[in-house]
């Protein structure tokens, strides 16, 4: 056996991962680097988010006003704005005017009184027939009463307007029977109104004193008969 060595020496020994820490150490070091890097992004932002809301600046571009308000008025206990209150106006239905002419009869033995009131509501706009007076049955009375022909379709809107005009506190019942007029007829009216003495000699203006003026009045016609009181 010859002493000579071969020439192929020993064999080197490779380094292992892990060995000496070096390899592994650098890797860790470079993954711990980076987690700390976003942990210090999140940290940052968590801290400049706080900072805001707890000095209660707003955003840039915002037109929201510290303390809640959104600069429409003034905010309320939970910091929102009450929105404004809105109002409705109730109006009254238009007055039905065709349909049925009017008749007035007088029933409160005031000369002229029934007249007068035909020019008022024909001056208003209703369609009107000759005043008459009331039968002698029915005496004098103190408040109007308005009786409209059932069996004609417009006459009880007709009505039902009539007792508008006159403020709106009549009594307006259907006609029964023969009409209470001295004649017992309406002369074709679908509308009567028994004229009394709240309601004789009076003004729209009288009638209605919360309603806007106006121009008509009650002048007596002349000849007219009266119901004589009783």
């Amino acid at each position: 056996m010859s002493d000579v060595p071969d020439g192929s020496g020993p064999v080197p020994r490779r380094t292992r991962v892990g060995d000496g820490g070096a390899p592994v150490s650098g890797a860790l070091a470079m993954v711990l680097a980076a987690i700390a890097l976003v942990a210090g992004f999140f940290i940052l932002r968590s801290i400049s988010d706080g900072g805001e809301q707890s000095l209660d600046v707003p955003a840039p571009g915002s037109t929201a006003e510290p303390g809640g308000g959104d600069g429409t008025g003034d905010p309320d206990a939970t910091g929102s704005t009450a929105a404004p209150q809105e109002t409705t106006t109730t109006t009254e239905p238009p007055l039905v005017l065709t349909g049925a002419s009017v008749m007035v009869a007088n029933a409160n033995g005031i000369g002229g009184s029934a007249g007068g009131m035909a020019r008022t509501l024909e001056a208003a706009g209703f369609t009107l027939v000759d005043p008459t007076d009331a039968s002698s049955t029915v005496g004098t009375l103190e408040a109007s009463v308005v009786y409209y022909e059932p069996a004609m379709a417009g006459a009880q809107a007709v009505a039902e307007s009539v007792n508008r005009v006159l403020g709106g506190d009549l009594q307006v019942s259907p006609l029964q029977g023969t009409p209470p007029t001295q004649d017992g007829s309406m002369d074709g009216a679908g509308v009567l109104l028994m004229l009394g003495t709240d309601k004789a000699n009076k003004t729209l203006d009288e009638l209605n004193p919360t309603q806007p003026a106006t121009e008509v009045t009650n002048p007596p016609v002349a000849g007219e008969t009266t119901v004589p009181p009783g």
